[in-house]
């Protein structure tokens, strides 16, 4: 599982530092955050030991959140 979130943490990442540094256009600096806040709420380092009393299902339920109001933030920009 952990290694499950390193890829995925490491994924949205590198996805989020890209995204903002090659594509200005309308939105994606949005979704750059959007993709490192995925990236944060990812990485299993970080929340080792619930640090801020954060389990582990309300972490995937904002992830499930950020990735479904993709759509919505890309719409506009269309």
């Amino acid at each position: 599982m952990a290694l499950i979130g390193w890829i995925l943490s490491f994924t949205a990442l590198f996805a989020g530092l890209a995204l903002r540094q090659d594509v200005p256009v309308g939105g994606s600096v949005t979704l750059s955050n959007m993709l490192i806040g995925l990236a944060v709420l990812a990485c299993p380092m970080l929340w080792q030991g619930k640090p801020l009393g954060i389990s582990r299902g309300q972490r995937v339920v904002v992830a499930l959140i950020l990735i479904l109001c993709t759509p919505l933030i890309l719409l506009p920009a269309a």
